[in-house]
């Protein structure tokens, strides 16, 4: 028999809007002035602080996007819902990234060889005003509920923007005191590499789960021989574990038990251990008596055997 566990897997309803929105407009408008201010002190590290101010966004967008798409129940041909919109967000803005770094890069370099004239003392004082910025929308997601994994990962997102406005208030300093023109594109470079970093983590953690490889932190052969050590398990296969979308684990297999074993206590304190020791709350078990299955000649992947 087969069994499932019901939850919500959905965005937690407890994020603040309010308070996202309010970080969110804050972030564009200081974007919409670094990029006017870069192009007037002729700084590529403003810039590129501003197209990483763009990420930030995103990542809010991305967390707005999410709370209201999960709040739409499952119908149709989309049993899931549009869970995975999120991701799709993610790859995309990963993959923006990596292409707006390498255009940097390029820059950056391009400048070490011929540094342009650079205003650093406006260099410095947008910098300083950015940190400022990012310091008040930190403050608004914290206001916000950061249970929501969405919500907590802009909030990273942000924080992380702060080292780039500090290397761009160092370089503007550097510029202003010395008339050293190079600062500027370090500094640039500097962002240019957080940039890289951040693409790079969307993009791969997006790609696992569209190949639907487990979550980083849970190995399936340690599931595999924690369910086969549970009394009356005598075999598990047809194993998988993947990600619905970020954050939210699930899990089928199909688990051999004692022929006198009660299926459906088995297949309670299976759900529980997987849902206490890993955090996979949706869990679909096929639970049958050893010998009485019926579509076992040709299990898919590795077998786990009780000791």
């Amino acid at each position: 028999m087969s069994g499932h566990a019901g939850h919500d897997h959905g965005v937690s309803a407890d994020a603040d809007k309010r308070w996202l929105s309010l970080a969110l407009g804050l972030i564009v408008a200081f974007m919409a002035i670094e990029v006017t201010i870069g192009i007037i002190a002729s700084s590529l590290a403003l810039i590129t602080d501003a197209a990483h101010m763009l990420t930030d966004a995103a990542a809010i967008v991305l967390a707005l996007v999410a709370i209201k798409i999960a709040a739409k129940p499952a119908k149709g041909g989309y049993t899931w819902g549009l869970k995975r919109v999120e991701i799709l967000s993610a790859q995309a803005n990963g993959i923006t990234l990596l292409l707006l770094a390498a255009f940097f890069v390029y820059e950056g370099i391009s400048r070490l060889i011929t540094p342009p004239e650079v205003d650093g003392r406006l260099v410095f004082f947008t910098a300083l005003a950015g940190c400022a910025v990012n310091l008040a929308a930190t403050w608004c997601i914290r206001r916000a509920n950061r249970t929501s994994l969405n919500v907590e990962g802009a909030y990273q997102h942000i924080l992380n923007d702060l080292y780039a406005f500090i290397a761009t208030a160092i370089a503007g300093a550097v510029i202003w005191a010395t008339g050293w023109g190079r600062a500027d594109a370090i500094a640039a470079l500097v962002v240019a590499a957080l940039m890289l970093k951040a693409g790079w983590g969307l993009v791969k953690a997006s790609g696992r789960i569209f190949l639907e490889a487990a979550p980083e932190g849970i190995d399936p052969a340690e599931v595999g021989r924690e369910v086969a050590a549970v009394p009356s398990v005598t075999e598990v296969h047809d194993l998988h574990i993947w990600e619905i979308t970020s954050g939210q684990p699930a899990l089928s297999a199909h688990v051999l038990v004692d022929a006198v074993a009660d299926c459906h206590a088995v297949r309670s304190k299976i759900s529980g251990m997987l849902h206490d020791e890993y955090g996979i709350e949706h869990a679909t078990l096929q639970v049958d008596h050893a010998g009485a299955e019926d579509h076992c000649d040709d299990p898919h992947g590795e077998s786990y055997r009780a000791e």
